[in-house]
């Protein structure tokens, strides 16, 4: 593996994932609430996920979390850092 195929197979996991089909721009938008209604409906419908629906969805997201990194600017992070929240809400996995 070359160091640019090294730095880039995040991205295309994100762009070409099979498992969900992500909207467009998913992971810039700014509100917490559409980003995780996004991923549900996303999840909800796939056919090729291995996984429950809220797990596949729960790990595309902290999965682009993680690999943006230091990259991620504070205010975005915050947001997909709500969105796993809200996502947990749509589930009905919120804890108290």
């Amino acid at each position: 593996m070359t160091d640019k195929s090294k730095s880039n197979w995040s991205s295309k996991v994100t762009r070409e994932s099979h498992a969900l089909d992500l909207e467009q721009g998913l992971f810039t938008w700014n509100d917490p609430k559409e980003i995780a209604s996004s991923l549900k409906r996303s999840a909800d419908s796939s056919r090729h996920r291995k996984t429950e629906p809220f797990r596949s969805a729960m790990s595309m997201l902290v999965f682009y979390i993680n690999r943006a990194g230091r990259n991620l600017p504070n205010d975005q992070k915050r947001i997909l850092e709500q969105a796993k929240h809200e996502l947990r809400k749509l589930y009905g996995r919120e804890s108290v």
